[in-house]
């Protein structure tokens, strides 16, 4: 087993987002927050061993630490997957045990898993066979309507007994039948008391919380650093639709390392646009991470429909980014006139 020592590095995570968190939005959250952990979009393996890899695979220096997630169920293909994801450089391979999607179902990984703590020990023990990176594993409390502790209990009991000694505990149950994706996100309810339990029954392993979490405040109470028992937390929709909450948790839970302002982001963001565009990426596919930047500040509309305006981005000409950013300044300087 790795040290707690060793294992630090998961204070503040960044989910996992199926078409939301590409290399793209995570170079750009990597500048809003120096020190977050940042994940993939969850790759099946045969992407990967049967598709083209660099393209999912590949990602900017800027991005460590920046963990792999992949999505499977037979421990060799995860194995060959894990090494090509660590000689790629990720710092971390984690693997999906928590989505609920039907293409997931069908393909019997993601929450299914649950169901069978066995066959994901199995899995994590070829993985950590294979790479010298820590293999994790992102999972629910529970499946459909069954509450009980002692199913989740039983399948981290297992799946740590196997070698993984960080759990990213998505705090609701998986509804596999009869509940969208979206409605798995907002109908069960949350439990953190169940993350908090299960804490303390394997106090050696890390305990990252992921569900419902928003403000920074109460995000920093269920760890060490504001007073909880918890190792880290992970923020999804909250950090892609208001990225700076990434910047106010890093304030908190690192305030020696200087984070840029807006105008610093906008620069390098331009900057990198600009380096993507060369290689044939359309603007569009960079901008769009970039919406939620100054939400609640004046300007956040503006700023929103000139970087969505089809009509503008059609130039592909990654000044838009500094043009958008002239308008919300000008909006910042009148109201401080």
């Amino acid at each position: 087993m790795l040290s707690n020592q060793r294992l630090g590095g998961w204070e503040l995570c960044v989910a996992p987002m199926i078409d939301w968190t590409d290399r793209h939005c995570r170079f750009f959250h990597r500048l809003l927050s120096p020190h977050a952990r940042l994940y993939t979009e969850m790759i099946a393996t045969g992407a990967i061993l049967y598709g083209d890899a660099a393209r999912h695979l590949d990602f900017d220096r800027a991005e460590h630490p920046v963990a792999l997630q992949l999505g499977g169920n037979e421990p060799d293909a995860l194995a060959r997957a894990a090494r090509a994801g660590q000689d790629r450089g990720y710092d971390e391979i984690n693997l999906n045990c928590g989505c609920p999607s039907d293409r997931v179902q069908k393909g019997a990984f993601g929450a299914c898993l649950m169901s069978t703590p066995a066959l994901v020990a199995d899995c994590v023990k070829a993985m950590r066979d294979a790479v010298g990176v820590p293999v994790t594993v992102k999972h629910r409390i529970g499946l459909d309507y069954d509450e009980s502790y002692g199913f989740v209990r039983d399948f981290v009991g297992t799946v740590h007994a196997a070698g993984c000694d960080v759990f990213i505990v998505h705090a609701r149950n998986a509804v596999l039948k009869g509940l969208s994706p979206k409605e798995n996100r907002e109908i069960p309810p949350l439990r953190y008391d169940v993350a908090r339990q299960l804490k303390r029954d394997f106090p050696q392993a890390l305990i990252v919380l992921n569900g419902g979490l928003a403000d920074a405040r109460d995000a920093l109470a269920h760890i060490g650093h504001g007073g909880g028992d918890l190792d880290g937390v992970m923020l999804g929709r909250e950090a892609y639709h208001r990225p700076r909450v990434l910047s106010e948790l890093s304030r908190q839970l690192w305030p020696d390392a200087p984070i840029p302002d807006d105008e610093t982001v906008v620069r390098a963001m331009m900057d990198y646009a600009g380096d993507q565009v060369a290689r044939g990426v359309p603007l569009r596919a960079v901008a769009r991470h970039m919406l939620g930047l100054f939400n609640t500040q004046g300007g956040a509309r503006r700023w929103r429909q000139m970087l969505s305006d089809s009509r503008l981005l059609a130039a592909n000409d990654p000044a838009l980014i500094n043009t958008a950013w002239q308008v919300v300044a000008g909006a910042a300087e009148r109201r401080a006139a």
